[in-house]
Formats: C-alpha cells, structure tokens, sequence
C-alpha cells in the first residue's frame, strides 16, 4: 500500500510539472511570435534608425573591420573612418589568390590609393610611408571592394535622416541580437533614394541608442555580402588623404 501511495504521488508531480512546462512552452510560442519579424518600425525604432548615421558623425571616427567577398578569395580590411573628413584608413588582407594586394589602403569618395607591403601589420601605423602608394579613381560600380569603401563611408551624415519617413521606404525590425557582448535590433532598409526596392539588401545591427554595431549590404554579383563590424580595435586617426 505505501509504494502504491509513492507511485500515485509521484504521478501526480509528474503531471503537474508537465502542465506547468505545457503551459510554459504555450506562453513562450506566443510571446515569442508576438515580436517576430520582419515587420514595420515602431516610432522609437524608426527614431534610432534615423539617427544612427548622425551617431557615426558625432562620433567624428570609428573603429572598423571590412569584410569584403570576392570570386578570388575574401578581402579583409582593419583601420578606420572618419567621417567628418570623409576618408579612410587601413590595412588590407587577403585569403586565397587576393593576399597578392595585402599592403595598406586609404580612401576618399572619390580616390582609392594602396601600398603594398611584404610583411602586413595587424592595424595600420600611425604615420603612414610617403611613397610608394599607386592610386586611382573610387568606382563603386567597378566591383566589391570599392563598393564596400563607399558604403562605408557613406554610414555617415552631419543630420539624423527623417524618421518619418523611413517606415514608408521599407524599414524593418528584423530580430533581437547580440554584436560583441552588446544588445541589439536588426533592420533592414531604408530604400535609398535613387535605388527603389533596395531596403532588403541592407541590415543594421543597433543598440537602444542607434550606435551602430555592423552593417551588412548585399554586392551585385556576389553570393556573400559585404560585413562591416564596429569597434573591432582601438581607434586609429585617419591622416589626410592627398
């Protein structure tokens, strides 16, 4: 009679765990869909997408990593940007048949200038070499590297973007995410103003205050897209680009 009573008291904890976790599940599945996306911006998270390029701005510099695809292997790029000054910096990296370029790289939107180099430190030096840079004109149509340096420099604006706006071409909240130990809320879009349609192609990775944490925009032509991660190192001052 005793184990009878343990076994029935038993099969009572069990099924009353088992509702309990039933009932947990059922909670968890339609919280969770409650904020899934994608789906429209809310005021405040149109408001954070409007001010992130503004953020860069404030910020005048940031710290970042490229990540660039390409049919001859992944380009790598660590420096900065500054973009007050609208100008770039860094060293440039190679995998496969692309390690031929590694060297330095600096940039403007309208100039690209490379120095190559036999041994590639991992950050860029402060004083760069005078000589021995070959440069040419910054073509974002040309391919995805200078697709990739437009881009970037283009994270940047001296005013915060029109937040009532941005639902209206496109944005997204896409998910909740982490970047590097920080909390944050990826979107997609806005559509830019002269390619209608692309809000897709684009996500942001931003905190509670609109910082950017990375970017990701999709290349013609490329399978994988185009990564740029902030705050990757210590911030490297830009010096002028001729």
């Amino acid at each position: 009679m005793l184990a009878q009573r343990i076994a029935r008291r038993w099969i009572a904890v069990a099924a009353a765990v088992t509702v309990a976790l039933g009932a947990a599940i059922v909670w968890y599945s339609a919280a969770g869909s409650a904020d899934s996306g994608p789906r429209p911006v809310t005021e405040d998270e149109a408001s954070r997408l409007a001010i992130a390029r503004f953020r860069n701005y404030q910020a005048r510099g940031r710290a970042v990593t490229i990540s660039v695809p390409g049919a001859a292997g992944e380009l790598v790029i660590t420096g900065s940007a500054d973009y007050r000054a609208k100008t770039g910096y860094g060293v440039v990296k190679g995998k496969g048949r692309n390690d031929s370029g590694n060297g330095l790289i600096r940039w403007t939107d309208r100039r690209v200038e490379l120095r190559p180099l036999p041994a590639v430190p991992a950050l860029p030096p402060a004083h760069p070499p005078g000589d021995g840079w070959f440069g040419r004109p910054l073509d974002p149509a040309a391919g995805a590297l200078d697709r990739a340096l437009a881009i970037l420099l283009g994270l940047g604006s001296d005013r915060p973007d029109n937040a009532q706006l941005l639902p209206q071409n496109g944005a997204e909240w896409v998910a909740a995410d982490q970047v590097n130990g920080h909390p944050v809320d990826v979107f997609v879009g806005p559509d830019s103003r002269d390619r209608p349609g692309s809000a897709e192609f684009v996500r942001y990775w931003l905190d509670a205050d609109g910082l950017m944490h990375r970017v990701q925009a999709s290349v013609p032509g490329e399978k994988n897209p185009v990564v740029i991660t902030f705050d990757t190192h210590e911030y490297i001052a830009v010096p002028p680009v001729r």
